[in-house]
């Protein structure tokens, strides 16, 4: 077997050139300033950088408020992942059937994916306020009883659904594109042996749906960590009380408000090394049980 080999063409790199620029402004040179900023003193109104070695983690890893901040990201994350898998999946379940305006309910599923994270927050800010619609009833039959700008678990509770509402359309696609790869023949014979949809779907359907289980759980849990900084700045604002104040929305806090530059950097590399930590144990430990033939 002769193995294919392919000149170097300059036609290659100009169309590569653009999408390396990209990746080395907008990835690795941030990356880069973020991990030297983490290790010196950056003054907040310019003036150079002093050299203080771990002194920067050191404060990070022992301020209580960075650990709380650890916790209520870590309950948002798992949460929201959960959530989320569940309802897309089910909804996939539901769609995967050649009924009347079938191809209408898909469109309309995706449609949540489009939606800015922002904007998401700010629906949900109208939705859960207790002063207006259900809420506000719910209030006068038992005045308190549903109020986030106080509560905070009621405020995490709150992120947590317009988290996993958005992330929904995402799994929901490749749910959907799973079970259609599925051969008709194997439901069908199912089918035929009695098996019910609820059964098909535990012994069937998902043993089948593992390679895409594991991808998205990674997938979800990352932008969990990473992506929710515009629901938290337009649902919460980290509050009440920090309640909401996810470790992504705490780098902008401090970095942006609190002009502590290299302490926001070195909670970005705190981050980082959390995600990757997650995701080496999931590629270690959980795709054991992924069988993909």
């Amino acid at each position: 077997m002769r193995r294919a080999h392919f000149k170097f063409s300059w036609i290659a790199a100009v169309l590569l050139a653009p999408q390396l620029l990209i990746i080395f402004v907008f990835f690795y040179w941030p990356s880069a300033q973020a991990m030297y900023w983490a290790f010196t003193l950056e003054q907040p109104w310019g003036g150079g950088n002093t050299w203080v070695g771990f002194d920067n983690f050191r404060k990070v890893l022992t301020d209580p408020y960075y650990w709380a901040s650890v916790k209520v990201s870590m309950i948002y994350a798992f949460a929201t992942t959960a959530l989320s898998m569940a309802m897309a999946l089910t909804l996939a379940m539901f769609v995967d059937r050649q009924l009347a305006g079938y191809r209408a309910y898909r469109v309309t599923m995706i449609l949540p994916y489009a939606v800015a994270a922002p904007a998401v927050g700010l629906a949900f800010r109208f939705v859960f306020n207790p002063q207006a619609g259900v809420f506000s009833f719910l209030n006068t039959l038992s005045p308190g009883i549903w109020d986030p700008g106080q509560s905070g678990w009621q405020a995490v509770l709150t992120i947590i659904l317009a988290g996993a509402w958005k992330h929904v359309a995402y799994s929901f696609i490749f749910f959907l594109a799973a079970l259609q790869s599925i051969p008709r023949s194997l439901t069908e014979a199912s089918a035929m042996d009695g098996a019910r949809p609820l059964r098909r779907m535990v012994d069937l359907q998902l043993p089948l749906l593992t390679p895409t289980l594991f991808f998205l759980v990674i997938i979800n849990l990352t932008d969990s960590f990473t992506d929710s900084f515009g629901i938290v700045d337009t649902l919460t604002g980290g509050g009440p009380f920090r309640a909401t104040d996810l470790m992504v929305y705490k780098i902008y806090a401090d970095g942006f408000r609190g002009f502590d530059y290299s302490g926001a950097a070195a909670q970005s590399i705190v981050l980082m090394a959390l995600v990757m930590a997650l995701t080496f144990v999931q590629f270690r430990y959980v795709e054991r049980r992924v069988h993909y033939s």
